[in-house]
């Protein structure tokens, strides 16, 4: 599996701070991360799990993929099991970038993979923000975590993604693609 895109990252978010006139503290205080974990991060040193970034992008005010998408071409093709994925510290969950939006485009579009034994739980994006879920294969519990809805392959749910929410296998070799819209 190809690690995250750590250089991409690295200046992701360096880009980022200094458009938002932050500094490393002040940065880190928002998303809740030691100076010095993103201090590492922005040397290429650290090794961001999904919600690590998902802080990040948070106090940014920009959608995640701004962080990890690497330089999109005219036509851009991802062969199965292959891009840059991160994956969750807190479960067998890794999501793969497909596509980022832009500024006219406020989405992202991913491939996610997860395996049953634990629940990936995310905290709330950007207010506004839902996540549209399309299981192609296996079981899926998730939702926001008063309302998780059960999934099997071809199933559909949308839901306020400006909420906490989870994500669980039911079965091996789960995966979906997940579609988060920002406003």
């Amino acid at each position: 599996m190809p690690a995250p895109p750590l250089p991409d990252i690295a200046a992701a978010l360096r880009r980022e701070r200094e458009r938002a006139g932050l500094s490393l503290a002040d940065l880190a205080r928002r998303a809740g991360l030691s100076e010095s974990t993103l201090a590492q991060l922005e040397s290429t040193d650290g090794n961001p799990d999904v919600s690590t970034l998902w802080a990040l992008a948070d106090a940014l005010g920009v959608p995640l993929a701004r962080l990890v998408e690497t330089h999109p071409h005219e036509v851009r093709v991802i062969p199965a099991g292959e891009g840059p994925r991160i994956r969750s510290e807190h479960a067998d969950f890794a999501g793969a970038l497909l596509s980022a939006g832009s500024a006219e485009v406020r989405r992202d579009l991913y491939l996610i993979r997860l395996e049953p034994g634990a629940v990936g739980r995310a905290e709330a994006h950007t207010p506004h923000s839902v996540e549209h879920v399309v299981v192609a294969a296996g079981r899926l519990r998730v939702g926001p975590e008063s309302e998780l809805v059960e999934l099997g392959p071809g199933d559909y749910a949308a839901f306020p993604a400006d909420t906490p929410h989870q994500y669980e296998a039911l079965a091996q070799d789960t995966f979906a693609v997940l579609v988060l819209e920002h406003p």
